[in-house]
């Protein structure tokens, strides 16, 4: 899933450490909000949704519709501010590559969006994969390490230590970055040194 450059998400900024957004730009995503809200309501409906996430990703229809279904808690087939905003978190912490540290910081509000009944099951996890950018086979895995309970399904506190060591992969993969870079950095000052060394003899 890919935001579209230029669209009006484009030019929001999430943190980093707390995946939120700044109260500027939430009072920016409100007004944002009651534009799409054509009928007043204080809600946005499906047709608007579509429509709305259709311009600003490349999501097709049927991933839209996943999406719409999962944030109408209640089924009353309008979702409001809240969960836009939720919504809208997600979607840029997919494209600042923060998947994992919204699923650790947010982990209560992630489980309760994806689960249905009471414990989470891999066909919901799966169906929403997308989302969060998690591989098929990585999803199976997961839910075999963290199944403690042998039920096929994930309760709140096996989904937390999910979460949990979803963050310190990501710390891991930010540190193993971080040392790339540094040894780029390095390789790259001992060659303008050698090819200064070498101008001056």
């Amino acid at each position: 899933m890919k935001l579209k450059q230029g669209s009006f998400l484009w030019y929001l900024y999430l943190d980093k450490i707390y995946c939120l957004l700044s109260v500027r730009n939430i009072k920016a995503l409100l007004e944002y909000f009651q534009v799409l809200d054509v009928h007043k309501s204080h809600t946005l409906n499906d047709v608007v949704f579509y429509h709305f996430l259709h311009h600003v990703t490349d999501l097709n229809k049927h991933q839209i519709m996943k999406v719409f279904d999962m944030l109408d808690w209640d089924a009353t087939g309008e979702i409001g501010f809240d969960e836009f905003y939720m919504l809208v978190c997600i979607l840029l912490s997919h494209e600042n590559h923060l998947e994992e540290q919204f699923i650790y910081r947010h982990s209560r509000a992630v489980f309760e969006l994806l689960d249905k009944d009471g414990k989470l099951k891999l066909s919901q996890f799966e169906a929403f994969q997308f989302l969060f950018n998690f591989r098929n086979q990585e999803m199976k895995q997961i839910f075999k390490n963290f199944d403690i309970t042998g039920d096929e399904c994930l309760n709140y506190k096996e989904f937390k230590l999910f979460s949990i060591f979803c963050l310190d992969k990501h710390q891991e993969r930010q540190k193993s970055e971080r040392g790339k870079h540094l040894l780029l950095k390095q390789k790259n000052l001992f060659e303008r040194w050698r090819e200064q060394h070498r101008a001056k003899k």
